[in-house]
């Protein structure tokens, strides 16, 4: 069997009660977020339950893609996300690995594809 460690999250943001400054759906700490470099990003809601897992070459506009775009499997649940949490991963074949990995492992509420588990 292969032991896949899943990477302690580089960085994390929640959405606050009462953003006084600019922001996407409550989120004002995207500039944490690195606009360079590549990685999985997962979403998780008040619960703590994990909602969406993803890759991206660059993070930070793929993340706010999602809070943007009418074609985002996120679309109808943006409401729902209340923590991001980033792990920077530059090769393509690791991030491919994890995010199948944690899709599957954690159950990802809303990933349908990449589902082993019914």
């Amino acid at each position: 069997m292969i032991q896949i460690t899943v990477p302690t999250p580089d960085v994390t943001i929640t959405k606050q009660e009462n953003p006084q400054l600019s922001h996407i759906y409550g989120f004002t700490d995207f500039h944490l977020i690195t606009r360079e470099q590549g990685g999985i990003y997962m979403f998780y809601n008040a619960a703590g339950e994990l909602l969406f897992v993803g890759k991206a070459r660059k993070l930070r506009p793929r993340i706010k893609k999602h809070f943007e775009d009418t074609v985002s499997p996120m679309k109808n649940h943006r409401d729902e996300v209340t923590k991001i949490e980033v792990c920077l991963v530059e090769d393509p074949m690791d991030r491919e690995i994890y995010e199948t990995y944690i899709i599957n492992t954690m159950r990802a509420k809303y990933n349908v594809d990449k589902v082993l588990y019914k």
